[in-house]
């Protein structure tokens, strides 16, 4: 099984409420996709703060989980921080590629990098995940 189908084997559930795609896995990267629906919007149909936070909190658990040491029982997020720099419409869609920035025995740490199709940054998540 590829690191791909193991994500994709164990969806997460508010990750799939959302629409949340995963289209690349490696163990030092993770892509995915999102439609930006009406119902993850603002009130002026750009993507809601909070949306673009759980869809890179879903991106970097997954990276997490596929880096998970064998006697691990799983992750949970423990700080995340988000930079706001643009933004997406709703029909549109975004690309979350988040990438770690350190791997170690208790915590992991990954930048999300989400962007629009046309490559425009939309936020940079920076976030923290326990071991389990």
């Amino acid at each position: 099984m590829t690191l791909l189908e193991m994500i994709q084997s164990r969806p997460m559930p508010f990750a799939a409420l959302m629409g949340v795609t995963f289209v690349e896995a490696a163990k030092d990267k993770v892509v995915a996709t999102m439609v930006v629906r009406e119902d993850l919007c603002t009130l002026g149909q750009s993507i809601h703060g909070g949306a673009v936070m759980a869809f890179a909190d879903s991106v970097g658990a997954a990276a997490t989980i596929i880096n998970l040491p064998p006697d691990a029982k799983g992750t949970t997020t423990i700080e995340s921080k988000t930079n706001f720099t643009g933004a997406a419409k709703a029909g549109s869609t975004v690309r979350a590629t988040t990438t770690p920035i350190h791997l170690g025995r208790r915590t992991h740490v990954w930048q999300t990098r989400i962007e629009t199709e046309e490559g425009r940054l939309v936020a940079i998540v920076t976030q923290t995940q326990m071991i389990l």
